[in-house]
């Protein structure tokens, strides 16, 4: 660094100080709160300087190493013969673990900060305070990743608690954070809008497995646009892997899941890949219901349409007995013949015109025709008909999956296992032959069950499974392999890309 880039920084940090002086003055007397601005660094000062903060870390762009250049700039000849003093380049090369927040900018304008880099300093309660001022007004924020930042479990409630005042923030990166109230479960709840969230090395174990499953499988309160979890690079066991795939099993917003780096043995590796559940039909047991309203409106229709029928039987039944009696009554006079068959035939047309309606009613909305007659209109009990049939198609509509399609065999209800799992990475675990044997059948079962019409849930696209305890010439792992590369739709890897994906994101 020369002469000129010294004096140039030394005069941006005496005029950042002025104005922290400037600040901490009008706070002072008692000035209305700051109204963010939408610009991180300069709402982030404003607002740490009004706090108090004697070092306030800075806010940087982070920079990016383009592909075929390394982020080093090439040495100028010039510049290395001023450089005589080696502390100045001592102290350039410690400026990286200084305190900083590296941001990603959209379009160069600092109005659009989208990811925001926070590693290796602690962030205290103080400062939490700061950035839930300072977030909310981050209209482009998408990414916040947070490494090795110190959390606790009360610093990381009040991170949780700024996520909901973050609209636009879909993406969360907190590793190397543990906490011994293992509340990262906490994260997976409906208040959080999050999309992609990685929780690796924090020393996840069975028993935050066991939180994070029952948060998984939640119909009511877990967050239905969760796609991604990274639980990569922790101490999950069989246990824990047995705990996540029970919440797997009602799950169905969860698309791509990673254990990598685990303790998961052939036990957990089964209950992960066990494509279905058995459940013992009981006489005792209740019978499954859809909803009491359901059930109500569909009594309602019942016992409308037998009431119809028996009505309409008794009435027909006495037409017959009156024409009878008018033709007994008509045989002395000729013209009274003719009154009563003309009357008996409008009767009947009446009949049919009843029976046409009746029919009209029973058949369902879907299948109905208008009719092409000149002037006719639907009368009030068709309307009234339709509007039944349409309110007690509606809890069909609603999508859950104690409500899917089971297959019964042999006293025994076979469940529909989760089949929106499209990605599934469980390398260098623990896994040997007899895991690999479940993976195939549950591969085997969803590649020969497929949607319909290519529609619908195929269950899984990806699956990796290298670096286990299998032999290196497993047949079975071959067949997987050779199953999964025809359902893969992204290019094929190699083994290098593939470990490299193990720990990534």
């Amino acid at each position: 660094m020369g002469k000129k880039g010294e004096r140039g920084a030394k005069d941006k940090n005496a005029a950042l100080e002025e104005e922290a002086r400037n600040a901490a003055k009008r706070a002072e007397h008692g000035e209305e709160e700051y109204q963010c601005t939408g610009i991180l660094e300069q709402d982030f000062l404003e607002i740490c300087t009004r706090a108090g903060f004697q070092e306030i870390p800075k806010v940087v762009v982070r920079p990016h190493a383009h592909a075929g250049t390394t982020a080093v700039e090439e040495p100028d000849p010039q510049a290395e013969k001023e450089v005589t003093n080696t502390l100045a380049q001592i102290q350039s090369k410690y400026n990286y673990f200084r305190p900083c927040i590296q941001v990603e900018l959209e379009h160069e304008d600092p109005k659009t900060t989208r990811e925001i880099f926070i590693q290796s300093w602690k962030i205290e309660e103080k400062m939490l305070t700061v950035l839930a001022k300072c977030l909310p007004a981050l209209s482009h924020l998408q990414t916040l990743r947070l490494w090795k930042v110190g959390l606790t479990d009360l610093t990381f409630s009040m991170l949780l608690s700024i996520f909901p005042t973050c609209t636009t923030l879909k993406t969360l990166v907190l590793e190397g954070n543990p906490l011994p109230e293992r509340s990262f479960y906490k994260l997976i709840s409906e208040e959080t809008n999050l999309v992609h969230l990685s929780l690796r090395n924090n020393d996840i174990d069975d028993e935050a497995a066991y939180l994070i499953g029952q948060a998984l499988s939640s119909l009511k309160s877990s967050n239905k646009t969760l796609a991604s979890i990274n639980l990569s690079c922790n101490h999950i066991t069989d246990v824990g892997a047995t705990h996540i795939a029970n919440g797997l099993r009602l799950n169905r917003s969860l698309l791509s899941l990673s254990l990598a780096h685990n303790r998961i043995g052939d036990e957990g590796a089964l209950k992960i890949a066990e494509p279905q559940r058995h459940v013992e039909l009981k006489s005792e047991r209740p019978s499954s219901h859809v909803s009491n309203t359901a059930i109500d409106k569909l009594q309602t229709v019942k016992t409308t349409k037998d009431t119809k029928k028996k009505k309409d039987k008794e009435s027909a039944k006495k037409e017959k007995e009156k024409e009878k009696e008018e033709k007994e009554k008509g045989q002395g006079s000729g013209g009274a013949v003719v009154v009563s068959s003309t009357t008996s035939q409008a009767k009947k047309e009446e009949t049919k015109e009843a029976k046409q309606a009746k029919k009209g009613v029973e058949r369902p909305v879907a299948e109905q025709k208008p009719s092409r007659g000149k002037g006719t209109k639907s009368s009030n009990k068709d309307k009234r008909a339709q509007a039944v049939e349409v309110e007690v198609a509606e809890p069909t509509e609603i999508v859950n999956p104690l409500l899917e399609q089971a297959e019964h065999r042999d006293g025994k209800v076979f469940l529909p296992g989760n089949r929106v799992l499209i990605y599934l990475n469980l390398i260098r675990n623990r896994i040997t032959e007899t895991g690999l044997k479940g993976f195939l059948a549950a591969v085997e079962q969803q590649t020969s069950r497929v949607a319909p019409g290519g529609k619908g849930s195929t269950g899984l696209l990806r699956l990796s499974l290298g670096k286990n305890n299998y032999p290196a010439e497993s047949k079975t792992y071959a067949r997987i392999q050779e199953l999964m590369m025809a359902r893969d739709p992204l290019p094929k890897v190699t083994k290098a890309m593939e470990e490299e994906a193990a720990v990534a994101f």
